[in-house]
This record gives structure tokens, sequence and C-alpha cells, in this order.
């Protein structure tokens, strides 16, 4: 067992890596955040009836959904310095994954909205509420409860995607369990070491979802 998990080396080379942990985190939520606000705005202007701001939508989603994270990493990292426009690597991460994860939640959006009975809408316009007023007031709080577990998904992915961050030199968890690693020439008990932190992080955020779930549907008739 101690030739493929040392547990003494990975109790001692603990602290190295949660040191990286409250990078993980804020990566993770600043990211999710952006991708929720334009998410938002993608969703709309996907299902909006002008060409000027659906056909654009589209693009952005297909482009987000047809390229590897790590690619557009890359460019944002190493590729935009060579036209001068240089970010720090946490920057680079947090837009990396936010502009990628917008065009998933957007689909979702988009669909959760789309099931919302028309009717719903059809109501708000005649109790004088304006298109804002309905979505605001009236759609969204539904679609959110439709959006919750899909929604939760993408934060999942996210948490454990910001790994790749590792590779623009973002001081995250997988970046220090390498850097263990090297010092201790175990790379497999690092790497496992970090599985098993990441693990109980989404069960955390599991946890959260069930009781959105739960704060969302206690209107709805079961």
């Amino acid at each position: 067992m101690q030739d493929f998990f040392d547990v003494k080396l990975a109790i001692e080379n603990l602290p190295l890596v949660l040191s990286g942990l409250p990078m993980t985190i804020a990566v993770s939520f600043v990211s999710m955040a952006l991708g929720l606000t334009l998410g938002l705005f993608l969703s709309l202007a996907r299902s909006s009836s002008a060409k000027l701001l659906r056909y654009p939508a589209r693009i952005y989603i297909s482009f987000m959904r047809g390229t590897p994270i790590l690619v557009f990493l890359f460019i944002l990292y190493y590729g935009l310095p060579m036209v001068n426009l240089n970010m720090s690597a946490y920057v680079a991460a947090v837009l990396g994954f936010g502009l990628n994860s917008a065009a998933y939640i957007a689909e979702i959006n988009r669909a959760s909205l789309n099931s919302v009975p028309y009717g719903q809408w059809e109501s708000a316009k005649a109790l004088g509420f304006s298109y804002f007023q309905s979505l605001r007031k009236i759609v969204l709080p539904q679609a959110t409860r439709i959006s919750i577990p899909p929604l939760t998904n993408v934060f999942l992915d996210l948490v454990k995607a910001t790994s790749l961050a590792a590779v623009i030199t973002v001081p995250e968890l997988f970046q220090k369990a390498q850097i263990a690693g090297g010092r201790s020439f175990d790379s497999l008990t690092m790497y496992i070491l970090v599985a098993l932190i990441y693990w109980p992080l989404c069960i955390i955020i599991a946890f959260f979802q069930e009781r959105l779930e739960d704060r969302f549907s206690r209107y709805v008739q079961k």
C-alpha cells in the first residue's frame, strides 16, 4: 500500500497542497459568477428575434463549446502577450473558465426559460408587467428551479477543471501537488492526495445544491 500511496508523506505535504485551496476556490467562484452573468445575457440573445443578437450569440456559444479550454488558456496567457496584451495568470484563468462556462450556462438557461409555460409571460403581460419585469419577477424564479441541477454540474466541472490552470502557473491545488511531487519524488501519492481533496470539496457543493433545490421547490406541488 505504501508503494501506491505513502500516508506519512501525504500528511507531511498536506499543508503545502492545501495552500493552493484558496486559489482553487477563488478561481472557481469568480469564474462561475462571470459565467452566470454572461450566460444569462447570451441565453436571452440566443432566443431573441433580432438576428443582430441571435447570430453572434450562436457563434460565440458554438466556438466556446467546440474549442478545448486548455487551448483557450494558452491563447490568453501565452498568446495575447505577443500582441502586447498582458494579464496575470489569475486573470487569464478566470477569463478562460468564465468565458468558456458561459456558453454551457447559456444553453442551460435557454432550455430552462423555454420550459416555463408561455402562459406565464401572457399572464404577466396582462398584469401590465414589462418584458424585464416579467423576466425578473415571474419567469426567472421558475426557470432557476429547473436550472439548478445542470448549473451545479457546470460548477462541479469548473472546480475540477481549475487544475488545468496549473499549466499557466496559477498556484492552485494541482500546481502545489506537482511541486510536492517533485520535491518528494513520489508524484503518485501527491496526485492521489489532491484527488482526495477535490472529492469532499465537490461533495460540499452537491450538499448546497440539494438545499437550493429544496428552497426553490417548496411551493411546487409534489
